[in-house]
């Protein structure tokens, strides 16, 4: 009887263009530093230091997309991180820069949007969002950005309202073929600015690796207060981990609130007078340099120092209760991070990669039926697949405490991959899985794991 097959080969990307990114050399895909992916449902995103390659692979997809950022020379800026943002209709790149930009752009290749969140490099553009469910008494769709010592969260509804004016707008251009007159101030936020919050991490360190686990309880002197907080776990090389409780900063004193209103436009005020009193023959002042948001407040919570261990890499599960967390010293961490405490430690993983998946675990696929069923979300467990390069497999194992369910072999230079949340998806709708994708840099084969165990 023949082995049955773990995986399901679903598309190709082997092109041409793949030289462009480092293709060809043995060990390409997971050697480079520089290289950045993100996956799609049907595409994937390439990075190096100065190009963006979007390659489609599947048979209904198989268009190639060229994107060559306009960066800074100067200052020697470089992409350092990239993801989708896909809205219903609307699916878009988004890069991050060493410079602390965030690059938006249309698969067409054409710059939506540019925003500095923070001078300094962008390690990581995170996309999540929960449902309102039994274990959910909120519904939440947010874009996390990860700088070292610093956390930026931008609210889903916003990005989409952008991105719905810009695809009503461009396709009103399509049909009326006359451009509306941009305001040449700010020509890189021509459908607004995007408001985002901003937090100060730094506490116990830079950290390599961040992210917002969702919301949390006020503080106890502040039980009243109609703040919303969240919890952000770090990683990094002081401590391990560590935990700080978020705070949007909506409310300011009624000080605050005057003087900032007063005092800029007395400045401005002051200004005038004196361009008028002096009769200055400047027409066109020079736009000023864009300044760095204010912080919010972040409090610490909680770290773990446990010298020289380093914290590497972070994954964080659908709901955001489970986070996995890869170290110098070849573990993993798996933390509960409403508690925060760790509750599963695997040893002798160096250089592992984890993401989190869903399986059909306790259900008998093969038990005959007269009608056709659909798994729902229930019928799921999730679970936890390990990648360990140096062992040449994928390990899958059953959260929290449970077995390990499968091993799989896997070539030399492959790299697990995970589609990028989809705003906006109805709880209505047939459920999809959280799945677990395999490339071969060697073929350019993508492959999924499957999500039964017969």
């Amino acid at each position: 009887m023949a082995k049955r097959s773990q995986t399901t080969e679903l598309g190709c990307i082997a092109c041409e263009e793949l030289s462009q990114v480092g293709a060809g050399k043995e060990g390409w895909l997971v050697d480079d530093p520089n290289l950045l992916c993100a996956l799609d449902t049907h595409a994937l995103a390439l990075a190096n230091r100065f190009l963006i390659l979007v390659l489609g692979w599947s048979d209904s997809d198989g268009h190639r997309i060229k994107i060559v950022p306009d960066l800074s020379p100067i200052e020697a800026e470089q992409i350092t991180a990239i993801e989708w943002l896909v809205f219903d209709e609307i699916r878009v790149v988004v890069a991050g820069t060493s410079c602390g930009y965030l690059l938006i752009y249309s698969l067409g290749g054409h710059l939506i949007h540019k925003q500095l969140l923070y001078p300094g490099r962008i390690l990581k553009i995170r996309v999540r969002g929960t449902k309102r469910d039994l274990t959910q008494d909120a519904s939440s769709e947010e874009v996390c950005v990860v700088m070292p010592g610093v956390v930026a969260r931008y609210d889903g509804s916003d990005i989409q309202s952008m991105l719905h004016r810009w695809f009503q707008e461009t396709h009103t251009q399509f049909w009326d073929q006359k451009p509306k007159k941009r305001d040449l101030e700010a020509p890189e936020t021509p459908y607004g600015r995007l408001p985002f919050q901003l937090w100060n991490v730094s506490k116990y360190g830079s950290c390599a690796d961040a992210a917002i686990t969702g919301t949390m309880p006020p503080p106890l002197m502040e039980l009243q207060s109609s703040q919303r907080y969240y919890c952000a776990v770090t990683i990094g090389e002081d401590a391990v981990i560590s935990a700080f409780r978020l705070s949007e900063d909506k409310s300011r004193s009624l000080v605050g609130a005057i003087l900032s209103k007063v005092v800029p436009a007395t400045f401005s005020t002051i200004a005038s007078f004196s361009k008028l009193i002096w009769r200055s023959e400047q027409t066109s002042p020079r736009k000023s340099d864009v300044k760095p948001q204010p912080f919010a407040r972040a409090s610490p919570l909680t770290c773990l120092k446990d010298h020289p261990r380093k914290g590497e890499k972070l994954t964080l599960s659908p709901s955001g209760t489970l986070a996995a967390i890869t170290d110098s010293l070849g573990r993993i961490l798996l933390l509960d991070t409403q508690a925060l405490v760790v509750v599963r430690l695997w040893k002798g993983y160096r250089d592992a990669c984890c993401l989190f998946m869903e399986m059909l675990v306790n259900r008998d696929t093969t038990a005959p039926s007269s009608s056709y069923y659909e798994p729902v979300k229930s019928d799921y467990c999730l679970c936890l697949a390990i990648h360990a390069p140096r062992k040449g497999i994928i390990e899958i194992w059953q959260m929290r405490t449970g077995p390990r369910l499968r091993i799989i072999q896997c070539v030399k230079g492959a790299k697990i991959l995970q589609p990028t949340y989809r705003f906006g998806s109805s709880m209505t709708s047939p459920y999809v899985p959280l799945e677990v994708f395999l490339l071969n840099g060697d073929s350019g084969q993508i492959s999924v794991l499957n999500r039964t165990l017969n």
